[in-house]
This record gives structure tokens, C-alpha cells and sequence, in this order.
């Protein structure tokens, strides 16, 4: 079911993805070949997912991998562009798979398997165009394994990160959403 944007959700939007871009600047730890463990720059993307559904979790998803393009851009291929940009952020509005039009039954439990979801599908169209794009960073190593193996130093943590605050403010977020 495809969901109409009303002007409530597209300022929830705005605010989310302004507060996604001020977060990734904090860098905690920055990966030699990109990829970086921020201050849960991931967060408002998810909690807006969680908020308004799976679509309008996918459009503002994919507008954050366009917005960290502009102002961390490392361009190499078209598709390569559309794998770590667009598709892997935009991936994390499957997290969006936690919403309910009540809201009342989303359960901290669906709530955590979508952020999971969500964080895999970003993993896996980063390790896609680690592979395709930038094996030769792997020398010896098998590039599926050296792709999985990067990404994934930077990704568990965020991973973990997001997860813990998400879960630490659900009960008042969860309330917010029934207002």
C-alpha cells in the first residue's frame, strides 16, 4: 500500500534527515576506505521508518545516501554510486516493516528485527559493491570476504548502537507516535 505524504510527515522528514547529517558528522570511528561508526546518524532514519511505514521510509532513506553523497562523496561507477549512496541507506526504511497503523502493537521486539533488517540490507549493498567495485583492496584475500570483513567494523557497531538507543527511548518515542 503506497502511503500519501502529508505535510506533518514530510516536516518529520526534514527534521529527521537534518538531524542524520548533524549526527554523522561525529565520528567516533572513521574506516581507512570510507564507512564510519558515527553518534547514531543512522537513528532518525530508522525512528522515522518505524513512525510512518516501509515507503515513506525507502524515499527518506534514499534522500540521506543522496545528502552523504553531497557532502562525503567518493565517486567511482554509476552503479557503484547507486550501491553505497541511494540503495544502502535507502534500505534502512525497511525498518519501516515495524510500523502498524496503531502503533500500539509495535512491540520493542519488531521493532529491534526491523533495525536489523534494515542494517543487513545496508551491509549487504555495501559488500556488493565491495566486491564489484573495489576487490583489489582485498589482494590475497577472497573479496567477499575482505568486503564482508570492512564493512563489518563499522556497520556491527552502528548496528549495536542504534539498536541500544532506539530500545533505551522506545517508550516515550512510542508514545509520541500515538499522538
Amino acid at each position: 500500500m503506497i502511503k500519501k505524504f502529508n505535510v506533518k510527515m514530510l516536516a518529520e522528514g526534514g527534521m529527521m534527515l537534518a538531524l542524520a547529517v548533524l549526527l554523522n558528522t561525529i565520528k567516533i570511528y572513521q574506516a581507512p576506505n570510507g564507512g564510519s561508526i558515527s553518534a547514531g546518524s543512522m537513528i532518525p532514519i530508522l525512528l522515522y521508518a518505524i513512525r510512518w511505514g516501509l515507503g515513506p521510509g525507502l524515499v527518506v532513506g534514499s534522500v540521506y545516501g543522496l545528502l552523504d553523497f553531497i557532502f562525503n562523496p567518493y565517486f567511482y561507477h554509476p552503479f557503484q554510486f547507486l550501491l553505497d549512496y541511494i540503495f544502502a541507506y535507502g534500505v534502512l526504511g525497511i525498518a519501516g516493516i515495524a510500523y502498524t497503523k496503531e502503533n500500539k502493537e509495535n512491540s520493542v521486539t519488531k521493532m529491534i528485527i526491523g533495525i536489523i533488517i534494515a542494517i543487513s540490507g545496508r551491509m549487504l549493498s555495501h559488500i556488493l559493491s565491495g566486491v564489484i567495485f573495489f576487490a583489489e583492496y582485498a589482494g590475497d584475500q577472497n573479496p567477499w570476504v575482505y568486503s564482508i570483513g570492512y564493512n563489518a567494523t563499522y556497520l556491527v557497531p552502528e548496528l549495536i548502537i542504534s539498536v541500544a538507543v532506539i530500545s533505551f527511548i522506545w517508550k516515550p518515542i512510542r508514545k509520541a507516535f500515538n499522538k
